[in-house]
């Protein structure tokens, strides 16, 4: 209402409706302004205990290579903390308030190459020429394997003598405001630590035979603000795969540090991807700090498809939801395996005969459509599957109880509905192998960099790795897709943030 006496033509209904209207908007704005402050304590008291962390005594029960994990960890979790921050509050200038480390000069032994930046035109709106006047310098740091560059952004002053207004190029935007890395730079040290598994304290080593040495904590700086500027697509990732009728799971330990304990202790890295047969390729991680069902049901929420996963117990409250249980012949398979590899169990090996003639099927079907597919496994794999557990059922009553064989056998039998289930549909895989070639990169990392140095630092890795492999999956080269990504992710709209998503990118022509 504009005024009182527009007030004074409502009925007493209106005003009652106005007042609860206004009342309520006042409450949403105490309720979010209160949950701002909330988390900015939180984050207040976690940065804190953070550089406490930092500039405090080690524990004498880390080597110099845990120490040296631990201090990158930390790095990347404080500026993480700090872009977080920045955002919750409603003063951008808190960015000038905070005291910044004196920045040292690039080396000038470092090739450079000039990128000018001038006005679109050199008329005033005024209709005189502008003159030139000076310019502003900034360098940016670039790498290519084994040698570094400097980028030097000229950005011309231009005045009308006639007006008096100066004009001037903007400053290109970055991921990291004011800071001197290129997106090339940030993609080759995030890959190198995500991609290739090494350590930042090993790359900066790497950068010093190159004629620089980073620190590792400004390396682990520039991890943790990327790590946050990528989660947003991270997150429509894992949107577009729960749009999925069909999902593959599983999960691993990797063991996380307690800071300040100098201990660790299990952790979990959760794998979620679409399946081989599916036109999306994609995967996404998640790093949680147990194994306990709540952490899968809160990553697949209302979601209701097929899941294709192990016996895992954690997935059971989802089936009663709603989700189906798609169980992996693979996982049943290895019961006899490893009897037969480590017993030369007789029957073991016959259970294997069925299982090689199920999966010589697998591969033909492969390459057919999903009618195809499943018409192919009514036709040939439903006889075998038949009489495997017409087989699995007379050799049950025949061993002895408690045995491991009985174990083996009743693993199948127990889960038979579950495990035949993909021979009706042409869109579900025959087992969980898919998933568990998306999780070996996570097996290969924890022989380098040990453990995940705090809960964050796992999340991070968890998020960017989601982003390079989902790339790899849909033929991309990592360094080439995530240098574009972050080259265009500061000026990128919210609202298209699909389009950066690896299945549906396509780069620039300069990317290339």
């Amino acid at each position: 209402m504009n005024s009182a006496t527009d007030l004074d033509d409502l009925s007493p209904e209106q005003l009652r409706a106005l007042a609860a209207q206004l009342i309520e908007q006042v409450s949403e704005s105490k309720r979010e302004l209160h949950y701002r402050q909330t988390r900015i304590d939180q984050l207040t008291h976690e940065i804190s205990v953070l550089k406490r962390l930092q500039f405090g005594k080690r524990s004498e029960q880390l080597n110099i290579e845990q120490a040296s994990l631990l201090d990158e960890t930390i790095s990347a979790d404080i500026a993480a903390i700090e872009i977080e921050l920045d955002q919750l509050h409603s003063n951008p200038s808190r960015d000038k308030q905070r005291q910044q480390p004196k920045r040292t000069q690039l080396p000038p032994q470092l090739p450079r190459t000039d990128v000018h930046h001038e006005p679109d035109s050199a008329v005033c709106q005024c209709g005189c020429e502008r003159v030139r006047i000076g310019e502003d310098v900034s360098e940016k740091l670039d790498y290519t394997p084994g040698v570094f560059t400097v980028e030097r952004h000229i950005r011309g002053k231009w005045t009308c003598r006639n007006c008096e207004t100066l004009i001037q190029a903007p400053v290109a935007p970055h991921v990291i405001d004011k800071g001197i890395p290129t997106a090339g730079l940030l993609a080759h040290v995030l890959v190198a630590k995500y991609g290739d598994h090494l350590p930042l304290y090993r790359q900066e080593r790497i950068f010093e035979r190159a004629g620089l040495a980073i620190a590792q904590s400004t390396l682990g700086a520039w991890v943790g603000v990327c790590g946050v500027r990528l989660q947003p697509l991270v997150d429509a990732l894992r949107e577009q795969i729960l749009r999925q009728d069909v999902l593959h799971a599983d999960e691993t330990p990797v063991q996380m540090l307690s800071p300040g304990k100098g201990k660790t202790h299990r952790a979990y890295l959760w794998a979620w991807a679409t399946t081989q047969y599916s036109p999306l390729r994609a995967v996404v991680y998640e790093f949680t700090d147990s194994r306990a069902g709540e952490h899968a049901r809160a990553f697949l929420g209302d979601w209701q498809g097929k899941l294709v996963c192990d016996d895992f117990k954690g997935y059971k409250a989802g089936f009663r939801q709603g989700v189906t249980e798609i169980g992996c012949a693979a996982h049943a398979r290895r019961k006899f395996f490893d009897l037969h590899a480590n017993h030369q169990s007789e029957i073991a090996g016959q259970a294997l005969k069925y299982f090689a003639t199920l999966y010589e099927i697998e591969d033909e079907a492969a390459a057919l459509d999903p009618d195809s597919r499943r018409a192919l496994r009514r036709a040939r794999s439903r006889l075998v599957m038949d009489a495997l557990h017409e087989w699995m059922s007379a050799q049950r009553r025949l061993v002895p109880e408690g045995s491991a064989i009985a174990k083996a056998l009743d693993y199948s039998l127990n889960r038979w509905e579950a495990l035949t289930r993909y021979l009706d549909d042409g869109h579900v895989p025959m087992c969980n192998n898919w998933v568990e070639n998306q999780i070996r990169p996570w097996a290969t990392g924890r022989k380098n960099w040990l453990f995940a140095g705090s809960l964050r630092a796992g999340e991070r890795a968890a998020a960017i790795m989601s982003l390079l492999r989902s790339a790899q999956l849909n033929g991309h080269d990592p360094y080439v897709y995530l240098k574009d990504v972050l080259t265009r992710l500061p000026t990128h709209r919210a609202a298209d943030i699909d389009a950066l998503l690896p299945h549906l990118w396509k780069p620039y022509a300069s990317a290339l």
